[in-house]
């Protein structure tokens, strides 16, 4: 019997080892697992400067939108400001008139009471409606010519009274809505600077001299741009000046061949003279225009300003067309709206230049590809390339 125990403890033994060997594989997993899951989680990879600069831009572009949603906003509430004040001038005006009216209304009922006369223009005035009173008892039979004109005139300044107290209850409750859109504009314009703020500040300074040399590389490829429609502009100029020397020398050369007849009806009403006249009217205000935008280079963009002290975009460009005489409205969605759309390669100084598909942006054309502009926070007025941004439109104001 012994003899057959001892192959079974064998075979037991052999059975046993595998499954301490998958026990021990186990135990080793669950090991591994859980110092995988009590190991840290990674850091989120810190994005590339590239990736830094167009969330910034992007932020910038957005407050330049809230920005002039801000505008928009603000010029709604100073307009319905005024037209609130008129209104409730015109209501207080046309109260102290219906008080007259009452007054007289009540000397009348006065009298009537002095002689002991039925005072029926008293019971009138104490009744909800006069005019309805007035009706039922005939009460126009029993007053003289006076006294009737005097409650019509009652009744008619007491319907002019209670409709415009009825507009400028509507007018006041327009001015809290587009003062609760200015304020939402507002905090809109803060929060996307704030976060521009915010990335800017986490950089290292070694990171911001490279994002540094990254904006100066975007700002060489607009100056190159701006120099080809420069020269571009310039050959057309010259060949414009060309052709028109040309002309100017065969209409010599055929009035040398003509005869001079002596009926003196060359009344020199040739169609160049309009076309001078209108673009030298131009010039000039454009000549206006630049010069106001010229001595603002150096003052601070500040979103909402119109000056004189610092600008937003669109604040600028109406303050300098102001200086030539004509008014613009005060957002670039407006402002895009006023004057002849041109072709890019046919802007002339003077001209404003809208940007991004949304017209977040505007600036005034100088000539040589160039603008001066109120670019954005943290930035001066300043001359640059019109490459330096999406171009929407090029706008002639005048």
């Amino acid at each position: 019997m012994a003899s057959h125990r001892k192959p079974r403890t064998r075979i037991a033994a052999l059975r046993a080892t595998p499954a301490l060997g998958i026990t021990t594989a186990a135990l080793t997993s669950v090991a591994l697992l859980s110092q995988s899951a009590q190991a840290a989680p990674s850091a989120p990879q810190k994005p590339s400067l590239e990736e830094v600069q167009k969330k910034v831009d992007d932020l910038y572009h957005q407050a330049g939108v809230a920005t002039q949603k801000y505008n928009s906003a603000k010029e709604r509430t100073d307009k319905q400001r005024k037209k609130v004040d008129t209104l409730l001038d015109d209501v207080a005006e046309r109260t102290d008139k219906l008080n007259e009216a009452r007054q007289e209304l009540g000397s009348f009922a006065a009298a009537q009471y002095r002689t002991g006369a039925v005072s029926e223009t008293a019971t009138m005035m104490l009744a909800d409606d006069p005019q309805g009173y007035f009706d039922q008892n005939h009460l126009s039979d029993r007053l003289t010519a006076r006294q009737k004109k005097a409650v019509d005139d009652y009744q008619t300044k007491q319907a002019a009274a209670t409709k415009q107290r009825t507009k400028a209850a509507k007018s006041l409750q327009t001015l809290s809505d587009s003062r609760d859109d200015l304020k939402t504009s507002k905090q809109d314009v803060q929060e996307k600077l704030g976060k521009a703020r915010t990335l800017l500040s986490e950089l290292t300074a070694e990171e911001k001299a490279r994002l540094a040399a990254i904006e100066k590389k975007k700002e060489e490829a607009a100056k190159r741009k701006a120099a080809e429609l420069a020269r571009k502009q310039e050959a057309e100029a010259e060949a414009k000046r060309k052709a028109a020397e040309e002309a100017a020398a065969k209409e010599r050369e055929k009035n040398k061949e003509t005869p001079d007849s002596g009926s003196g009806s060359d009344t020199g009403s040739g169609s160049g003279t309009g076309s001078g006249g209108t673009d030298g009217a131009y010039a000039t205000k454009a000549a206006k225009v630049i010069n106001f935008a010229e001595a603002q280079i150096g003052k601070p963009y500040v979103w909402g300003a119109t000056g004189p002290d610092s600008y937003d975009c669109s604040g600028l460009t109406q303050d300098a067309w102001k200086a030539a005489g004509i008014s613009l409205p005060r957002t670039t969605w407006d402002q895009v709206k006023v004057g002849t759309t041109v072709k890019t390669a046919d802007a002339k100084p003077g001209d404003l230049v809208f940007f991004y598909d949304d017209i977040s942006h505007v600036g005034i054309y100088i000539g040589d590809g160039k603008m001066i502009h109120a670019p954005k926070p943290g930035a001066n007025v300043r001359t640059e390339s019109i490459y330096y941004m999406p171009i929407h439109s090029v706008v002639r104001p005048a």
